[in-house]
């Protein structure tokens, strides 16, 4: 796989770990964590890029994916691996 994973979280998120295995499913092993929770910058960074204050929010390479639904939409039509595969 090509493209790098980057989700940022919190501690506590079951969307989260939802995401992450997701994503471990379908070959992913890293993912860069950008933990909002400890990092109240990162937070409002995240915010500013993507409209959105829930977590997670998931950038494959350049792509924007959103959270956990978006995600798994994505999966369900096909549009994961190929983005995965950058």
């Amino acid at each position: 796989m090509g493209a790098k994973v980057k989700m940022y979280t919190t501690a506590v998120c079951p969307y989260c770990n939802m995401a992450e295995r997701l994503l471990q499913s379908k070959g992913v092993a890293e993912i860069e964590k950008i933990r909002v929770d400890l990092e109240p910058a990162q937070r409002a960074e995240m915010m500013e890029k993507t409209g959105r204050r829930t977590v997670p929010q998931i950038y494959i390479g350049e792509t924007h994916v959103g959270g956990f639904d978006d995600l798994s939409a994505l999966d369900r039509a096909g549009g994961l691996e190929p983005l995965l595969r950058g």
